[in-house]
């Protein structure tokens, strides 16, 4: 039987604190970073995240955006209706659920989330920046283990769930050639496993 270890109100506000600067602290530098990289192709966070969403999640629902985006529901539908007026998205029903909306990526969507893809730069992305001093002592990037978890009591394990598949679905579609992403045609696609890692 597992027994909770009781914390006192002293730790309680220490710890929420402490998570509380540094995630606002992280969250400010990749918010400047992820606006200027986008910047050129006149989208917000928002619409790129929900870009991003959509081309891993193909079919997603209004409701699938707003939570894997951690956004309140209406925000999820205004800036898709945003890319849908701008032609990046498409809104649907389906036959058996016609309380969901959803949406999918247009052919123009696909390009312009590719583009986006093709244009980072990591050496303009601050968190990537700090995180090499680890990378080079350890040989790795930090695995983000604790964060995870905490994340995954708070939101759920589907939430994580769709995170890692993510992950795993960019791996399994991209390659990088001479320091470019380039997505691989499903006709040619690599497998990318751990054996001999």
């Amino acid at each position: 039987m597992d027994q909770q270890i009781p914390s006192s109100l002293k730790q309680s506000v220490m710890f929420s604190h402490k998570v509380a600067q540094l995630s606002k602290a992280l969250w400010k530098s990749v918010e400047k970073d992820w606006q200027t990289w986008i910047k050129p192709f006149d989208l917000n966070i928002n619409e790129h995240h929900i870009l991003w969403i959509a081309y891993h999640l193909d079919g997603a629902s209004i409701s699938d955006i707003a939570k894997f985006g951690v956004m309140h529901v209406s925000t999820a539908f205004n800036f898709s209706k945003k890319l849908e007026e701008r032609g990046l998205l498409h809104f649907s029903k389906k036959e058996n659920d016609k309380r969901n909306t959803y949406v999918c990526l247009t052919s123009e969507g696909n390009d312009l989330f590719l583009k986006t893809l093709e244009a980072y730069q990591p050496n303009t992305y601050g968190v990537f920046e700090g995180a090499l001093p680890i990378r080079d002592l350890y040989g790795k990037f930090p695995e983000l283990s604790e964060i995870t978890s905490i994340l995954r009591h708070i939101y759920g394990p589907d939430f994580i769930d769709i995170f890692e598949q993510s992950l795993s679905k960019f791996n399994d579609d991209f390659e990088e050639e001479d320091g470019r992403l380039t997505k691989l045609d499903h006709g040619e696609k690599k497998s990318y496993s751990n054996e001999g890692a």
